[in-house]
C-alpha cells in the first residue's frame, strides 16, 4: 500500500474511531457496521481518484457525489430511479426522513431506539465528517487540523452519553487521532528518504558512515506534540458544552442540573421548559415512576396521589424562569423544618416508596412536597432553600428506588386569609420583578384582583382566572416563548401549557407583592389494580407556589385541564378541621393496611417491575473488629505513622494559612495591602476564600460581578457585603484607574468577609474549607509550574557546551 493509501486508511479509522463515542446514544449500534462499508467505499473513490491524478477540488466532489450515491442505496432506494440514482423525490424523502430524526431526537431517552430518522443522521453525519477528515488530511496533506472535525465529533457524543464508559470512547477517538498523526508523518518522510539520528538527544546511539537509516526524531516530536495539545482540548471541550434537554437528549421530564466540584458545592442555574414540553409532546406516553403511599393528596386528585415535586424556579430575569445557584451539602437524617409552616397548621406524615424505570435518568430527585426524611443510595446532595436533592459526579434517577417521609400539609382557607407579613428578606427576594417586565404584566393582575382584601383572595382570583374564567386554552402545541415579552403574548393570545399558565401566574403574583415561585415536576398520576400509582412522562408538570407566613410554600394550580385544585384554594370547600371528615380524611387514622414484605420475602423481576414495595432491603448491620495487644515496636509504628498521616492531612490547611498570611501582611509602600500588589493579592485571597466555602470562581467575570455573585451564593450580611464591594473597587482602580488611590483597611475587609463567609456555611462546608481548602489547587499547580521551569533550566544547563580546557 502507498503512503497516500496508509494515510487515506487511517483517516477513515480514525473517523470511526471517533463514531464510536455515539454508540451509548442508540440501540442496536448496527449502524456503525453500515456506516463503516461506505466510510471504507467513500476513501477508496478518494485514493483511486488521487491514483490518477485528478485536481484535488474534483477528488472532493467525486468522494461527494459517492457518498450521496450511497446514501440514496441505502436510505431512499425505494424513490430513486435504478436504486441509487439522485432525483428530486429522493432529496424530498431525505428530508422527511431527517426531521422525523429530529423529533425522534427529541421524543426518545438515551439510549434511543434505532430508527430510520436518527440512523440517517448517525450514518450521514459521520460520513460527512469522513469527507473532511480525509479532505484535510489526505487529499490536502495536512493532518493535525483534521482534528478539529473529529473533536467536533467526539464532542458532541461525550456531551450527551451517560454513564462511566466515556473514557473509553475518548481512548478509542485519541488513538485514531494520533495514528492519523504519525502516519501523516511518516508519508511525508517517505518522499524525502531517512533523516540521520539526532545525536545531541540523550540515549541517541551513534551514527554509522554511509547508514542512512535512523529515527524521524523531529516530525515524530512535532506530530506527538501536535496530538497531545488536540486530546487536551477534546478533554476540556464536552465539560464545556451546555447542558441539553429532553428526549434522547436528556431523559428526563422536568431538565437537568448540575454541581460545581467535585462532591457538589454550589448547583448551578438549569432551565427545564424544553424538557418538560418535550415530555408533554411524547405521543405515547412511557412509564417514568412508580410508587406506593399511605396517604394522598385528600381527595385532591379523585385518586390517592401525590404530587411530585422536583425543583423550585425562584429566580425571574423577565424572560424566563430557573433555579438561583445556591449552597447544597449533606442530606441529614432529618430534614430542616419547613420555612413558614407554623404548629397551628395541621399536618400528618405520609410515607412514600418510589421506583424510577431505566427511562427516566436525571439528576434532580422527585418527591411529596415538603419532604422530612429521605432514603436513597447514590451520591445526592441537599439544597435547604428548594428543599431539593440533586445527584452529582453522573448520578441519576435511572433505575433508583428510595423511600421519603413527607408532611402532608392541610392548610384552612381562613389561615390562609389570615396570613401575617412575611420575613422582609425573604419578600424582598421573591417579590422581586425585572424593571423590563411588560407593564401589562402588573395591570393585569391589579384588574383580575381588582376588590380583593388580602393576599389569600388575590392568588385564588389569579388562579380561577387562569382555570376558569379568563378564557385560556390549554395547548402543547404553542411555543414556549422567550424574551421579556413571552408573558405578555401569552396574556394576548391565552393559549398555552402548564409552563406559561405557572410563569404568567407567578410573575403577577410578585407585582401584587406576593411571594412566589414556580415548581416543576409531575401530578400523581394513574391507580394502577394493585394500588400503585403510575406516573408517565407526560406526567410532566409546572405549577405556582406562593409563600404564606404560617403555611409556608403553598400550591396553587391555574392551569386548566391539569392537576386539580387544592382544597384550601377553593373558598367554598368544606372546612377540613369541622365536622366533615370526607373532604380531608385522616390518613393516619385510615384501616387500610400497609403493605410491608418481610426480610425473606423472595421476588422476582417481574413483581419488582410491578410492586415498588417488593423486596424491600433491610438496613445493613453495622461492622466491628477486634485487636490484640500490640508490642513497644508496633506502638512506635503505629505511632510514628499516625504522626506522618496528621502531618500530611494538616499541609493543606498549613499551606493555605501561610499563603493568607503573606497575601495580608504590611509591606513596603506600594506593594503593601493598601498599594497595586497588594490590593491584587487581597483580591486573589478573596476568591480563594469564596472557593474555600463552596462558591467556585469565575475567571470571565468582573471584579463587580464577581463581588455581586459571591454576597449573593455566600449569603453575606449587609456590613460584609459593604466590605466586599470596597475591595472589588479598590481592584477596578488598581486594574483601570490611570492613578489607583490607596486602600487602606483593604485587609481588614478581607477578614470581615471571610468572617461573614464562615458564618454563613454550614459546619461540615466550614471544616472542609479549614482542612481541605479547595483553594490549594492553585498552589499545586504553581508549585508543578515551577518544577517543569526548573527542569527546563536545569536541561538547558546541561546541554550548554563546556569552554575547550
Amino acid at each position: 500500500m502507498s503512503g497516500r493509501g496508509r494515510l487515506a486508511f487511517c483517516a477513515a479509522l480514525a473517523t470511526l474511531a471517533a463514531a464510536c463515542a455515539l454508540l451509548p446514544l442508540v440501540e442496536p449500534a448496527a449502524w456503525l457496521i453500515q456506516a463503516a462499508v461506505l466510510i471504507g467505499v467513500q476513501a477508496g473513490v478518494g485514493a483511486a481518484a488521487r491514483r490518477v491524478p485528478l485536481a484535488r477540488p474534483l477528488t472532493v466532489l467525486a468522494q461527494a457525489l459517492t457518498s450521496l450515491l450511497l446514501l440514496t442505496l441505502v436510505f431512499a432506494r425505494s424513490v430513486a430511479p435504478a436504486g441509487f440514482l439522485p432525483v428530486p423525490e429522493v432529496f424530498t424523502h431525505f428530508a422527511a426522513l431527517f426531521e422525523q430524526g429530529v423529533q425522534d431526537v427529541g421524543r426518545y431517552a438515551i439510549p434511543a431506539p434505532l430508527t430510520d430518522g436518527i440512523r440517517l443522521m448517525l450514518i450521514g453525519g459521520v460520513l460527512l465528517i469522513g469527507l473532511l477528515v480525509d479532505t484535510v488530511a489526505v487529499t490536502y496533506r495536512s493532518a493535525a487540523p483534521a482534528g478539529l472535525p473529529l473533536l467536533a465529533l467526539y464532542s458532541v457524543a461525550a456531551g450527551l452519553s451517560e454513564g462511566g464508559a466515556r473514557w473509553l470512547w475518548f481512548l478509542c477517538a485519541a488513538g485514531g487521532y494520533l495514528l492519523l498523526l504519525l502516519a501523516e508523518g511518516r508519508e511525508r518522510l517517505s518522499q524525502w528518504g531517512r533523516v540521520f539520528a539526532d545525536r545531541t538527544r540523550p540515549g541517541a546511539a551513534p551514527h554509522q558512515p554511509g547508514s542512512v537509516g535512523g529515527a524521524a526524531a523531529a516530525p515524530v516530536r512535532t506530530g506527538r506534540r501536535i496530538g497531545v495539545l488536540a486530546l487536551g482540548v477534546s478533554l476540556l471541550v464536552p465539560t464545556a458544552l451546555p447542558s441539553l434537554s429532553g428526549g434522547l437528549l436528556d431523559g428526563v421530564g422536568a431538565g437537568g442540573g448540575g454541581v460545581r466540584g467535585q462532591g457538589g458545592g454550589t448547583v448551578s442555574a438549569v432551565n427545564p421548559v424544553v424538557a418538560l414540553k418535550n415530555s408533554l409532546d411524547q405521543p405515547q406516553d412511557r412509564t417514568a415512576l412508580v410508587y406506593r403511599t399511605d396517604g394522598g393528596d385528600n381527595g385532591e386528585n379523585g385518586e390517592n396521589g401525590l404530587y411530585l415535586r422536583i425543583v423550585a424556579l425562584d429566580r425571574f430575569d423577565g424572560a424566563q424562569w430557573k433555579p438561583s445557584e445556591r449552597r447544597i451539602g449533606e442530606i441529614p437524617d432529618q430534614l430542616p423544618a419547613p420555612r413558614g409552616l407554623g404548629p397551628q397548621v395541621r399536618t400528618s406524615t405520609v410515607r412514600t416508596t418510589i421506583q424510577a424505570s431505566d427511562a427516566y435518568a436525571q439528576d434532580w430527585l422527585p418527591m411529596p412536597f415538603p419532604a422530612d426524611r429521605v432514603r436513597l443510595e447514590g451520591k445526592w446532595r441537599f439544597e435547604p432553600e428548594g428543599r431539593t436533592l440533586v445527584g452529582y459526579d453522573e448520578q441519576t434517577t435511572r433505575g433508583l428506588r428510595y423511600t421519603v417521609e413527607s408532611l402532608q400539609v392541610r392548610p384552612t382557607a381562613e389561615q390562609l386569609r389570615n396570613a401575617p407579613d412575611p420575613p422582609p428578606g425573604l419578600e424582598r427576594e421573591y417579590t422581586a420583578v425585572p424593571g423590563t417586565l411588560p407593564d401589562v404584566v402588573s395591570r393585569t393582575a391589579r384588574q383580575v384582583t381588582r376588590g380583593a382584601e388580602n393576599d389569600y383572595e388575590r392568588a385564588v382570583r389569579l388562579q380561577d382566572w387562569f382555570a376558569d374564567e379568563g378564557g385560556f386554552v390549554y395547548d402543547t402545541e404553542v411555543e414556549a416563548g422567550t424574551g421579556v415579552n413571552a408573558i405578555a403574548d401569552f396574556l394576548r393570545q391565552k393559549e398555552g401549557f402548564c409552563v406559561h399558565f405557572s410563569f404568567a401566574m407567578a410573575s403577577m403574583a410578585r407585582t401584587l407583592g406576593i411571594p412566589a415561585r414556580v415548581a416543576v415536576g409531575f401530578t400523581p398520576g394513574t391507580a394502577r389494580d394493585d394500588g400503585a400509582m403510575e406516573v408517565g412522562f407526560q406526567d410532566a408538570h409546572a405549577w405556582p407556589e406562593l409563600y404564606f407566613e404560617g403555611v409556608g410554600w403553598t400550591r396553587f394550580e391555574p392551569t386548566p385541564t391539569r392537576g386539580s385544585t387544592p382544597p384550601y384554594a377553593r373558598p367554598d370547600a368544606p372546612d377540613p378541621d369541622g365536622d366533615s371528615g370526607e373532604v380531608l380524611p385522616d390518613r393516619d387514622g385510615s384501616d387500610e393496611p400497609t403493605v410491608a414484605p418481610s426480610p425473606s420475602q423472595e421476588c422476582t423481576a417481574q413483581q419488582k417491575r410491578s410492586d415498588p414495595e417488593c423486596g424491600l432491603a433491610a438496613p445493613l448491620p453495622g461492622s466491628g473488629g477486634s485487636e490484640e495487644g500490640p508490642s513497644a515496636a508496633a506502638v512506635a509504628g503505629v505511632g510514628g505513622a499516625s504522626l506522618l498521616l496528621l502531618a500530611l492531612l494538616l499541609l493543606p490547611m498549613l499551606l493555605r494559612m501561610r499563603r493568607r498570611s503573606r497575601r495580608l501582611r504590611t509591606r513596603p509602600r506600594g506593594t503593601g495591602p493598601e498599594g497595586a500588589e497588594g490590593v491584587l493579592a487581597a483580591w486573589q485571597e478573596l476568591l480563594d476564600t469564596g472557593w474555600d466555602y463552596g462558591i467556585v470562581p469565575e475567571d470571565s467575570a468582573t471584579p463587580r460581578t464577581a463581588a455581586e455573585r459571591l454576597a449573593r451564593v455566600g449569603e453575606l450580611r449587609p456590613p460584609e457585603a459593604e466590605a466586599l464591594q470596597r475591595v472589588a473597587l479598590a481592584v477596578e482602580q488598581v486594574l483601570y484607574a490611570p492613578e489607583p488611590q490607596p486602600a487602606p483597611g483593604i485587609a481588614r475587609d478581607v477578614q470581615r468577609v471571610r468572617a461573614g463567609l464562615r458564618a454563613a456555611a454550614p459546619r461540615t462546608l466550614r471544616i472542609r474549607a479549614l482542612l481541605l481548602p479547595p483553594s490549594t489547587g492553585r498552589l499545586l499547580r504553581a508549585a508543578g509550574h515551577r518544577g517543569r521551569a526548573l527542569r527546563a533550566r536545569w536541561i538547558r544547563a546541561m546541554r550548554r557546551p563546556r569552554p575547550a580546557e
